[in-house]
């Protein structure tokens, strides 16, 4: 069975463990009701100044409209009422807080590092920084993950091409290209835009590795709340409905409702309707006329490759991003 399953791969405390840090952080996401309330200028000032306090270096991650989504959802003890303040702040501190723990306002400039020489003062003063960053970006190398476009509502689109993750990952570099991407896509959002869209191409994925999932999992709750819109996955196999057994009683309701696993030709129809560009816009890889990999290319094939280890079109990815986004809210005006 499953169970058994995941018993070989994963021990039950590890499973227990996880479900009761998740269950920490959403002992009150139970929620579904849904509707916005009011947040007043005000009450968005003193949340602003409390953060910028608190997190002098990072406050600026978090747009207003980011914010105004947390503050207005309806209270989950009363949901006739609005989120209290202290709530709200306790919600976004805590965000900020597993941000801090995780590094997150430094992966970028781990990036920078390792494009560079290791002749590089920095490289040659920080030895241990310089293996971190030399192991994110050959998590990025391989090209496995990657912001390019948006729907039809300015969300983001991240793709996963589960197909070229490693079989043996190094769990901590994996998670920590996740958040320098997921950060990446973040500040690249439309104004008004406070959540992305993920699809996964989850053609011939490797085994799964349970410890990865799970740190996947916790991150995602921890530090990115409200900010998966969906999930769409396609083709359904084996490997992907055990990572989803695994995954599905350690998650949230509201996440839980979040992912959708379809197959291919169902997911194309999918895609239509929700990418900006409609047919246009799907990839290659769904049987559509967009060619990804000439930006996102396998690692062996990539052209890239600065004084350092990084051969993944980072900077090539924001840009497009950036440009996407722009475009985006240049139509709304029209």
């Amino acid at each position: 069975t499953d169970e058994k399953k995941i018993d070989a791969t994963v021990s039950a405390e590890e499973v227990e463990k996880a479900k009761a840090e998740i269950a920490e952080e959403i002992e009150d996401e139970t929620e579904v009701a849904s509707g916005e309330f009011e947040v007043t200028k005000e009450e968005m000032s003193i949340i602003r100044a409390e953060l910028a306090c608190e997190f002098p270096d990072d406050y600026t991650y978090m747009s207003d409209a980011y914010v105004k989504s947390v503050a207005s959802k309806p209270y989950s003890k009363d949901p006739t009422i609005r989120r209290p303040l202290e709530y709200t702040m306790e919600k976004l501190t805590h965000v900020m807080e597993w941000r801090e723990q995780a590094g997150a306002p430094e992966m970028e400039s781990l990036v920078h590092l390792a494009n560079g020489p290791e002749t590089a003062t920095e490289a040659v003063e920080n030895p241990d920084k310089l293996t971190k960053a030399k192991a994110l970006v050959t998590s990025l190398n391989n090209a496995s993950l990657y912001w390019h476009g948006v729907t039809k509502e300015g969300k983001p689109v991240l793709w996963i091409r589960c197909g070229r993750k490693p079989w043996y990952p190094n769990v901590e570099a994996e998670v920590n290209a996740l958040i320098l991407i997921a950060d990446a896509g973040i500040r690249c959002m439309p104004k008004g835009v406070t959540d992305f869209v993920v699809i996964s191409d989850s053609y011939s994925p490797p085994p799964p590795v349970p410890s990865f999932m799970i740190n996947v999992l916790k991150a995602l709750v921890r530090g990115y709340p409200d900010r998966l819109n969906v999930l769409l996955s396609a083709p359904v196999g084996s490997i992907i409905q055990f990572v989803m057994n695994l995954l599905m009683p350690l998650m949230p309701g509201r996440l839980a409702g979040k992912f959708i696993l379809k197959d291919e030709n169902d997911a194309r129809g999918i895609l239509k309707d929700w990418l900006s560009g409609g047919e246009d816009d799907i990839p290659a890889f769904f049987k559509g006329p967009s060619d990804h990999d000439q930006y996102y290319p396998e690692e062996g094939y990539s052209k890239l490759q600065g004084q350092g280890t990084l051969k993944f079109d980072y900077f090539g990815m924001i840009e497009r991003l950036q440009k996407a986004a722009d475009e985006w809210e240049e139509s709304q005006k029209k």
